[in-house]
């Protein structure tokens, strides 16, 4: 069984990500187009890797299982929503940015192409 966690694209977002946190919230270091965009691109491959990853574990199909187009679509319209336009009208913390979405959207296309992989067949 392939696992989600053992996919090198998986595991290099998921290691920059949580760099990028640490030098951010441990270090109070930020560097500004990383701080202000990286974990946007990296939200969508490391979200819907955890999650494809539960799917395998519980679904009939296993590591036949990969998310639709259109289920990676609703995921990046449902974050690129929550994330830019209901949270920042709701609280301060938050702001709406296009670049975000746009940010969102490679990651999902990342993800689609290089994580949601089904398994390969042997001959």
């Amino acid at each position: 069984m392939m696992s989600i966690f053992k996919n090198p694209y998986f595991l290099a977002a998921s290691l920059f990500f949580w760099v990028n946190q640490f030098l951010e919230k441990v270090l109070k270091i930020f560097i500004p187009y990383v701080h202000a965009y990286l974990d946007d691109l990296l939200a969508m491959p490391v979200i819907l890797g955890i999650t494809l990853q539960v799917f395998k574990w519980i679904h009939p199909l296993k590591d036949d299982f990969v998310f639709s187009k259109t289920q990676v679509l609703v995921g990046w319209a449902y974050l690129s929503f929550l994330f830019e336009f209901l949270l920042p009208k709701w609280s301060s913390t938050y702001t709406g940015d296009i670049l975000d979405i746009v940010c969102y959207g490679l990651g999902a296309v990342a993800f689609y192409k290089l994580i949601n992989l089904k398994k390969k067949s042997r001959i």
